[in-house]
């Protein structure tokens, strides 16, 4: 089969797509036959080596959407299920950006019905970066919540997310960005700078880190979506970072809310697996509303 994968780091050139074995599943884990699979900042990191792992080649690609053929023992999937799932692991022999990936069977959810392939496969990675980085603030219904980067896509599932928890998001993104904001859920929009401050929570997807604790009020909360980056605690305020992990379960309650329409899925552009290295380029411009995905 096919895989993208790096072999030496560096920018969108070091993306190399290779023949590899096709991966057998072991007990508790499915085969998925990739339909779909997104690309993510994530994957630019283990391109520049930000993870380390030289001197063997390491698999990309977090986010998949395809259709089961091959399970191992002890796993209630059967071959067919449409699926979703998280491929966690930033350095793999392989990863989901592949003609075939493994994954736990703990780590996948039933696709949306409402959805294909392309589109589905952006939702595991980054909705349930948001939903569990939620989980970290536990802002109340009524509760004011700012999210910084809340046009991307990891900020844009915690408005949509937040919104539907009855919470009051305030949005935080370039000033072209404001209509698509408020569509996702934002009650207040800012750009560039937040005049406010006393909110309850911030949600930091933008990675602003004490420019962002600042606009928390005393004994709020203020959660990171990059562990090494989460600024130090001060005045009270509750500092976390979230890390993501595979749930099988958390995601199937994403996918329903996909199906009711509560949580958008959003693609900026398609590329085939063989062109992996030009998607990394893009993604590396900036600008990107959604995600990328790449389709075998």
């Amino acid at each position: 089969m096919r895989a993208a994968v790096v072999t030496s780091f560096g920018g969108p050139e070091a993306v190399r797509v290779v023949e590899a074995e096709v991966p057998e599943p072991g007990a508790r884990q499915v085969r998925i036959k990739v339909a779909a699979a997104a690309l993510n900042p994530v994957d630019a990191g283990v391109r520049e080596g930000v993870f380390g792992g030289a001197g063997e080649p390491i698999g990309l690609g977090w986010d998949v959407a395809g259709t089961v053929d091959a399970t191992g023992a002890a796993t209630a999937w059967s071959v067919g299920d449409e699926v979703v799932a998280l491929d966690h692991g930033m350095v793999k022999p392989l990863g989901a950006h592949a003609e075939y990936v493994v994954v736990p069977a703990g780590a996948v959810a039933r696709a949306p019905r409402t959805a294909g392939a392309e589109h589905a496969a952006t939702l595991p990675l980054n909705a349930l970066t948001a939903a569990q980085a939620l989980d970290l603030l536990e802002v109340p219904p009524g509760g004011s919540l700012l999210v910084t980067g809340a046009a991307g896509a990891v900020g844009g599932y915690a408005v949509q997310l937040a919104a539907h928890r009855g919470v009051a998001v305030t949005g935080l993104a370039r000033e072209g960005d404001e209509e698509l904001v408020r569509s996702l859920g934002a009650a207040h929009f800012s750009a560039g700078a937040v005049e406010a401050k006393g909110f309850d929570a911030v949600l930091d997807a933008a990675v602003l880190g004490e420019r962002a604790l600042a606009w928390v009020r005393d004994g709020g909360a203020y959660a990171g979506v990059i562990p090494q980056a989460a600024p130090t605690a001060e005045r009270g305020v509750r500092v976390a970072a979230v890390e993501v992990a595979t749930d099988g379960a958390r995601l199937a309650e994403l996918v329903r809310l996909v199906d009711e329409g509560v949580l958008t899925l959003r693609v900026a552009g398609t590329y085939a697996l063989d062109d992996a290295g030009k998607a990394h380029a893009r993604l590396a411009e900036g600008g990107v509303r959604g995600r990328l995905v790449l389709v075998p």
